[in-house]
């Protein structure tokens, strides 16, 4: 049965953030994406090349408008390039840019590549890693496209950052406050 690796991994993540989950309801996919959040602090232990290509993995079976798959993934592990787009960048991070095919029909793919982003940061997070995502520092990656090799196609359209947290990291005290439910959701019945 699958859910048994992912609870496995999910216990993980939960034992790696040094918190308990504030909100649990058994299932590890829910458990998972309601105590996720996007932390500040990193260690400058590095992220593996095999945890690198597994959010890659995970962000290539996105799910696009067509299955135009419109994304293009940068990876970005030189220390003086990431200092470039994120000056206060901890040593062994990373940093996947994630470009988007540019339409001639004037189509953006921003949503396509939103959903490859968000499955990124689900799959570093379910790892135990850290995880942001960035959309104002895009603006640094596009005046380094061509010495980035971004092909010339694609336009980056946002980028995320992954690495080891902090062992005193923690969701609960370290996560902003969320708008309640009330707050943002209404019905039409």
């Amino acid at each position: 049965m699958k859910t048994k690796p992912l609870s496995l991994l999910l216990a993980l993540l939960v034992l790696a953030t040094g918190s308990a989950l504030s909100q649990t309801t058994g299932n590890p996919v829910t458990d998972l994406l309601l105590s996720a959040w996007s932390p500040r602090n990193f260690t400058s232990v590095p992220v593996t090349d095999q945890q690198i290509d597994m959010i890659l993995q995970c962000g290539i079976k996105a799910p696009s408008a067509r299955n135009a798959q419109p994304w293009h993934f940068t990876v970005i592990t030189n220390e003086a390039v990431m200092k470039e787009i994120i000056p206060n960048i901890t040593p062994g991070n990373v940093i996947i840019v994630i470009s988007g095919k540019v339409s001639q029909s004037g189509a953006t793919p921003d949503f396509d590549c939103g959903l490859a982003t968000q499955n990124m940061f689900v799959a570093a997070t379910s790892m135990g890693l850290g995880a942001r995502i960035y959309g104002a520092p895009v603006a640094a990656v596009r005046s380094k496209k061509e010495a980035l090799q971004i092909p010339e196609e694609f336009s980056p359209v946002m980028m995320i950052r992954v690495g080891n947290m902090e062992k005193s990291s923690d969701a609960i005290s370290g996560a902003s406050p969320r708008k309640t439910k009330e707050e943002t959701v209404n019905w039409v019945r």
